[in-house]
């Protein structure tokens, strides 16, 4: 019985050392393991040549529809029944020929100066000197943007503004991808967002008014 399982052995060895030997069929098993990651990096790849295409375009997009809005009675060839709604739609409408998909909320702000941006309304007077405006020690502020109230930021909200006038653009994307890699990497979103912005003074064709200034 032992002497019959020895030959078995024996006569397996040859075709044990064969198999070692082929290598037909290995070129078919590495692709198999590379094939999903360069799929992923191509697509990766692809994805983020689409998405700068998308923020190119929304930035220059920004920037015309700023520029033609910096004039007195501006003549944009888009629907709305103001300027503000003129220059957004312009900005979608530019946007929805690359990201069909998108949403795309466009926000404007004037504001009488370029370091006036993000800034809160000018202190004009400071009783108890703590640099802070305090409505109880009868501090005095410049009412920038025209609302009767001390505001962190001075910017007015809805308006491309007036003459001389600095106006923040800042439009906020939200657009699908156009490959499903959320569905292959994990934490990958479904959508991708961006938020550009674009600052441009309006030309001065007029005279650019005198802000209040509140105490109180």
């Amino acid at each position: 019985h032992r002497q019959s399982e020895a030959d078995a052995l024996m006569r397996r060895r040859p075709i044990i050392r064969r198999l070692g030997r082929d290598q037909r069929g290995a070129t078919i098993v590495e692709f198999a393991v590379i094939a999903m990651p360069m799929c992923v990096l191509l697509m990766g790849g692809l994805e983020l040549g689409y998405n700068s295409y998308v923020r190119s375009t929304l930035q220059g997009a920004l920037h015309d529809a700023a520029r033609v809005a910096a004039v007195e009675n501006p003549i944009l060839a888009t629907d709305g029944d103001t300027v503000e709604e003129q220059v957004a739609n312009m900005i979608k409408e530019t946007v929805a020929h690359v990201a069909p998909n998108a949403v795309v909320d466009v926000d404007q702000k004037s504001y009488f100066e370029f370091s006036s941006i993000g800034e809160p309304e000018k202190l004009m007077t400071d009783n108890n000197g703590n640099g802070k405006y305090d409505a109880s020690d009868e501090d005095c502020f410049e009412d920038a943007n025209g609302n009767g109230t001390f505001d962190p930021d001075s910017g007015k909200s809805g308006t491309n503004g007036g003459a001389d006038d600095v106006v923040l653009y800042t439009a906020k994307v939200s657009a699908p991808r156009i490959l499903p890699l959320d569905r292959l990497v994990p934490g990958v979103s479904e959508k991708v967002e961006y938020t550009l912005r674009a600052a441009v003074r309006n030309q001065p064709y007029g005279q650019q008014p005198t802000a209040p200034v509140i105490c109180g």
